[in-house]
């Protein structure tokens, strides 16, 4: 019987295509290891010719047609958020490679691909799974992606105006949030936009998630950590009778009235997990978490 040849997907950054380098490296060391090689076809086009014209590959796919083993993101954590977004239900395992600043999803080393695409061949990985929130309007599905790995934010369109947030959770009135907007955030995006505004670091396996304020008008507002299976209801009143949702940075523009439900999307995000990491020494090496700044300054 045959062995079944591993594929991959590889996804990228066109602002990153600089570093072809390390692309070329890792399509090329996947085909000599007897794998297939499928890239996305916009990134490809961002690549130098030179690269794209020696570089070993099988093909090139369109936006979410395409069906592999594993997806590989290489750029930052945007690129990370995109490449989950394409994987969405399917369910293929994401290593991903940071080419970007913080690289807090993507924690892969350019240096150290080769070495995690072996592991991975010779099926020495960890997935680490995450969970996933999903919109609906009006109890209805949306015509958009309605998925989020990171958050899902409820933002003002004006610049002068702030609106007004009415949460429910399971049906139960929380608070009337009068503000410039609210992070809906899972454990994985809790160090994002999510932190900046004051939110707290959720675990991944938790099974929690946050509401976070951005510029509340009011002192007692504080960020508050729930169950993942609540549903949450958001019903918005905006002066400008309209409002912005992100979905893990991909906006959608919504008339006032529209309600908002917030709940568990039934699959998970799987992540290849480099051997030698773990959660916490991320969060000690990329945010310097408990870190004593005399002894950085010093």
């Amino acid at each position: 019987m045959t062995e079944k040849r591993l594929s991959f997907a590889i996804f990228g950054s066109k602002y990153k295509a600089l570093e072809a380098k390390y692309v070329q490296a890792a399509a090329d060391f996947l085909v000599a290891s007897g794998a297939e090689v499928y890239f996305e076809q916009s990134f490809l086009d961002g690549l130098p010719r030179a690269v794209r014209e020696s570089m070993n590959f099988t093909d090139a796919f369109g936006k979410y047609d395409f069906t592999t083993d594993y997806a590989i993101s290489m750029g930052g954590d945007g690129t990370f958020l995109k490449t989950a977004s394409e994987v969405g239900t399917k369910g293929t395992p994401i290593i991903g490679v940071n080419m970007g600043r913080l690289g807090f999803l993507a924690n892969v080393l350019p240096g150290d691909i080769c070495n995690v695409l072996g592991d991975v061949i010779s099926s020495r990985l960890e997935i680490d799974e995450r969970s996933v929130m999903m919109l609906c309007l009006d109890n209805k599905p949306v015509d958009f992606n309605p998925y989020a790995l990171n958050d899902i934010a409820i933002l003002k369109r004006d610049t002068a105006s702030m609106i007004s947030i009415r949460a429910s959770l399971n049906g139960e009135f929380l608070v009337t949030y009068l503000a410039d907007g609210l992070v809906v955030s899972t454990p994985s995006g809790s160090t994002a936009y999510s932190l900046s505004n004051g939110g707290p670091i959720l675990i991944p396996q938790t099974g929690t998630f946050s509401l976070t304020p951005v510029a509340p008008h009011s002192l007692n507002i504080r960020p508050i950590v729930m169950s993942e299976d609540v549903e949450i209801r958001l019903d918005v009143e905006s002066r400008s009778h309209n409002f912005l949702v992100a979905i893990d940075g991909r906006s959608e523009k919504l008339k006032e009235g529209t309600t908002v439900i917030i709940r568990k999307a039934p699959h998970k995000i799987r992540i290849v997990k480099q051997r030698g990491h773990d959660y916490f020494s991320t969060l000690r090496d990329k945010l310097m978490w408990g870190a004593d700044a005399r002894s950085i300054s010093g």
